[in-house]
């Protein structure tokens, strides 16, 4: 696999941004909850800015290096 080609980046992107979007919705659902498991939450929590950090840093390698 080509770790630098734009097209796997992008894909690989759009599963992360998924893959956040369904953490956002589970720990919402999580928090509205009158019981909630606050280890499980924590580690949802966690993941979702496991998560973002990694979109941040594919969106970075995607923008090209300006070299004037």
């Amino acid at each position: 696999m080509d770790d630098d080609n734009p097209a796997v980046l992008r894909e690989r992107l759009a599963a992360l941004r998924a893959e956040h979007r369904d953490l956002d919705t589970a720990i919402d659902r999580m928090a509205q909850d009158g019981y909630t498991d606050q280890l499980r939450l924590r580690r949802l929590k966690k993941r979702k800015l496991q998560l973002k950090d990694s979109i941040a840093r594919l969106e970075s390698r995607l923008i090209p290096d300006l070299e004037a």
